[in-house]
């Protein structure tokens, strides 16, 4: 993740404290992620429980740069606000 926002130099890194809350959003994120698997599997491909067990462990496996990137984005989404101007 960059170190400031290219358009408005807003520095990412918060506080060293900031990954902590963005480690539990990132847990709220694999859940529902894991839930909508379960589900796909479940109803969709009729899967049995350990297809279904895999599914979600290779979807949580590749899906964690995502998954890590998401969570910081929806947390410094929650204290930083966007400025047009400082877009500019």
């Amino acid at each position: 993740m960059n170190e400031r926002c290219s358009h408005c130099h807003t520095k990412y890194k918060i506080e060293p404290s900031f990954f902590y809350g963005a480690m539990y959003v990132s847990y709220g994120v694999g859940v529902a992620l894991g839930i909508i698997t379960f589900l796909i599997a479940s109803y969709v491909f009729d899967l049995d429980r350990i297809q279904i067990f895999l599914a979600i462990m290779a979807i949580m496996i590749f899906g964690l740069p995502v998954i890590i990137r998401l969570s910081r984005n929806i947390w410094i989404n929650l204290f930083m606000s966007y400025d047009k101007e400082k877009a500019k």
